[in-house]
């Protein structure tokens, strides 16, 4: 350690980060560098931002706003942090975590090691087998309303080392630098795309939700994954309570639920056959409802479960029309079929993991896709789909390997 830095940070934790840094790819900030910019010089870039850090003196700089479209509609703003901005971030995550990964419950699934999306997808379709209702909710502008007083009381809860505690508060006052050059300063919130803010808005709600739900509604159990969240309730009357008293507890902490996407949901099946309004509910991409599923030895029955929903089957098929694979005619299937099985595996391990058969409209849409190809690259197919069609199935009898969702027993979804 140079004994001449007020802070002991380690030249080999900064080197981490940027490795990181570097396999979760991203883009340019304000200053428009990009990793492979950052690189040009890296051991000077990397030891510039040591000696910062190490010396108190590191002052991020504002993060580039960015809007996205949100899938329900409407748009969503990130903040996006320069590369060297998002190593140093990564720098004092890697530190922090740590400390509070230990404290943190078994059902807060989002941004944590070792637990994903479809731990929580899985967790709260074996919950809705036992319990008859469930209250869904989602907290309005999570990242944008955290209250910096309140989130750095839960930081000295856990920790005193105070380069971590210095950076956390330099990064929650960073301003948000927009399209036109214009500045927004930030009195609340932590910006979403930052490296940190996904572990910091995790410790946040571990005492907003998690600690209180765990103290005041033990015989409940619950399920979040980030913003998004899931309680069950034995009893309509319970799940309205409970309703009750979530919105006082956020309200207490500064955050709303969204109006739109809390609700309490019947999980109706073939037993349970009473009558509610809400029936159904959405969660990480799956819709959760009353369908028809096969049992053991094959006996049809009518079960609450999961399976994709309607908004992500429709992302999918904008994102494959986005490839514009149909135009590639230069390309032989063998390449097409490199270019976009990551993409279809990505989508079956995921989205097929509690429905496989609920992908088949996907697996359609790339087929179609297929066929389009197919007759952009041979001139005998131009004007004839149906030649092309004929084509494309006996290319999935003969050779069931070559795309992801023909191995999958999806490839006979032509029509």
């Amino acid at each position: 350690m140079d004994q001449t830095k007020p802070f002991n940070i380690l030249k080999r934790l900064v080197w981490d980060a940027y490795k990181l840094v570097k396999a979760n790819k991203g883009s340019a900030g304000v200053d428009q560098e990009s990793i492979a910019d950052f690189e040009q010089n890296l051991s000077k870039n990397l030891y510039k931002l040591w000696n910062r850090l190490s010396s108190g003196t590191y002052f991020p700089p504002p993060v580039k706003g960015v809007a996205i479209p949100k899938k329900q509609g409407g748009q969503r703003m990130l903040g996006v942090p320069t590369v060297s901005d998002r190593i140093a971030q990564m720098v004092v995550k890697v530190a922090f975590e740590p400390y509070v990964e230990p404290y943190f419950k078994e059902d807060s699934y989002g941004y944590r090691p070792n637990k994903s999306a479809l731990d929580a997808v899985g967790i709260t379709r074996k919950r809705c087998w036992q319990f008859d209702w469930v209250l869904e909710f989602d907290i309005r502008g999570l990242f944008d309303n955290i209250e910096h007083e309140l989130l750095m009381k839960a930081v000295r809860k856990h920790t005193d080392n105070k380069w971590i505690i210095l950076y956390i508060e330099r990064w929650l006052k960073v301003p948000m630098q927009m399209a036109d050059g214009t500045m927004v300063n930030r009195r609340l919130g932590t910006p979403q795309g930052g490296v940190i803010s996904p572990l910091l808005s995790n410790l946040f709600l571990h005492y907003v939700y998690d600690v209180w739900m765990n103290t005041h509604h033990r015989d409940k159990p619950w399920c979040r994954y980030a913003d998004d969240g899931i309680a069950h309730c034995k009893t309509e009357t319970e799940a309205k309570q409970l309703l009750i008293e979530l919105r006082e507890r956020f309200a207490e902490c500064k955050l709303e639920l969204h109006p739109d996407k809390t609700k309490i949901v019947y999980c109706k099946d073939g037993k349970r056959k009473s009558e509610h309004p809400d029936t159904k509910f959405k969660f990480l991409g799956y819709e959760f409802r009353r369908r028809m599923v096969s049992g053991k030895e094959k006996r049809m029955f009518l079960s609450f479960t999961p399976a994709i929903c309607k908004e992500a089957k429709k992302a999918i098929c904008k994102t494959i029309r986005r490839t514009g694979v149909r135009e590639r005619s230069e390309l032989s299937i063998e390449e097409i079929a490199k270019w976009l099985n990551p993409k279809i595996d990505g989508w079956i391990n995921y989205y097929g993991k509690f429905n496989l058969s609920a992908m088949k409209p996907v697996a359609r849409q790339i087929n179609h896709t297929l066929i389009k190809w197919c007759m952009n690259k041979y001139k005998s197919f131009r004007y004839s789909k149906p030649r092309a069609l004929r084509f494309m199935v006996e290319m999935s009898e003969k050779r069931s390997c070559l795309f992801a969702h023909w191995r999958r027993k999806l490839g006979g979804s032509f029509v």
